[in-house]
């Protein structure tokens, strides 16, 4: 018949058990904090490698060949069916009777007054 374990024998397998956990854990977590760490420099990577937004843009109808609108680049409003343009294109566009978005006001921003 074995002697069973002491109790101070009992407390170090504890320990060494609650240290090999804590050592996985820490591990998994290591692992979490470098998934997210690639995940963000990633975004960050897309966001800094993304063009800059068109300065002007024209907004076109369901057939693709009618302009509706002109817009700035940073309309809050530019409708789904939108295409950067010059700064010349708005112009023309303005003067061929396109309506100016009336919530960024191209018209305004390009010095062209009705």
């Amino acid at each position: 018949m074995s002697e069973s374990p002491s109790r101070l024998e009992l407390l170090h397998f504890a320990r060494r058990v609650v240290v090999q956990q804590a050592t996985a854990a820490l591990a998994q977590l290591d692992g979490w904090i470098a998934d997210e760490e690639r995940r963000e420099a990633e975004r960050r990577r897309r966001e800094e490698d993304r063009p800059p937004p068109p300065d002007w843009l024209i907004e076109r109808g369901l057939s693709r060949t009618s302009l509706l609108a002109v817009h700035r680049g940073d309309c809050w409003d530019p409708g789904k069916r939108t295409v950067g343009v010059t700064e010349d294109q708005a112009r023309e566009a303005l003067q061929q009777q396109v309506r100016a978005c009336s919530k960024c006001r191209p018209d305004t921003a390009l010095g062209m007054f009705d």
